[in-house]
């Protein structure tokens, strides 16, 4: 595997790669990385001739600087997984090199789906998520880049920026890697205690019951049931439940027929902030 801190470096490199008539596929991530991440790239991998992941903690979309400060690093490892499946380039710069000593995040207009949920309560956060992922974008210029569906919000804001910019890249969205207890897998999970790890699966858990009350309940009645059901587990404290038109991301509180709806959740587990969503079944 080639590893590369300069983008200029890089660029020269995947040029030589497009002559060749080889496709790029592209596995962004900031690193701590987990089986789920190694799907995104053994599906590059399989797809694509020549895969490339990139590792940075991107600071512009952190709203809180002591998350930012602690987000796992581990590097050593990062690089012996993405060896051990044949990964072919690694891209590993630095802050400077990518935002060249100013660190700060463009304005974005995603047509509104910035504003729900995680923009609810991550001033700036989506921002700075269009700000790296538009910059990495025209570094690597992928013919196709693979993201989880466990920040289901983000992907379709990526799928946004595509579009208004004009930017020839094919957006695919995978399935979220769970651990055997449902808990979605995050980077994040390695700063759990021991008694929230052992609490957190809770939350997968009531994303299903909750599904499974579609067919009897309307989204307002089943939001008021999570809120409830939250209210009695003193390890986990509720930050948002909501159930959203996958398009829009716009909160429902009754089901319409042939739209497609997703019910999307954030819940802090002492200081460590989880989110998952779950897909509701059509009516």
């Amino acid at each position: 595997m080639k590893i590369f801190k300069s983008k200029s470096d890089l660029k020269i490199y995947l040029a030589e790669e497009k002559k060749k008539g080889n496709r790029i596929g592209f596995v962004p991530t900031m690193g701590a990385l987990h089986e789920g991440h190694i799907s995104l790239v053994e599906k590059a991998i399989r797809k694509t001739d020549t895969t490339v992941v990139s590792i940075f903690v991107n600071p512009t979309q952190f709203d809180n600087k002591e998350d930012l400060d602690k987000y796992p690093k581990t590097f050593e490892n990062d690089v012996a997984l993405l060896e051990s499946v044949n990964c072919d380039v690694l891209f590993y710069p630095s802050v400077d090199e990518i935002y060249d000593e100013n660190v700060i995040a463009e304005k974005f207009d995603f047509d509104g789906l910035e504003h729900q949920m995680e923009g609810k309560f991550r001033d700036g956060h989506f921002d700075g998520v269009g700000t790296i992922v538009k910059a990495l974008f025209e570094i690597v210029e992928p013919d196709v880049a693979y993201f989880g569906k466990k920040d289901f919000q983000q992907l379709q804001i990526i799928k946004k920026l595509v579009e208004k910019y004009n930017i020839p890249v094919k957006i695919k969205g995978m399935p979220i890697f769970r651990e055997k207890d449902g808990l979605a897998m995050s980077s994040r999970n390695a700063r759990l205690t021991k008694e929230h790890r052992e609490a957190a699966p809770f939350i997968h858990k009531i994303l299903k019951k909750a599904r499974k009350k579609t067919g009897t309940k309307n989204a307002k009645e089943i939001i008021e049931w999570v809120e409830n059901q939250f209210k009695q587990n003193p390890l986990l404290e509720l930050e948002y439940f909501t159930i959203a038109e996958e398009k829009t991301l716009i909160s429902a509180e009754k089901f319409e027929p042939k739209k497609r709806y997703r019910a999307f959740i954030a819940v802090f587990a002492g200081k460590i902030r989880l989110i998952d969503n779950v897909r509701f079944k059509n009516n």
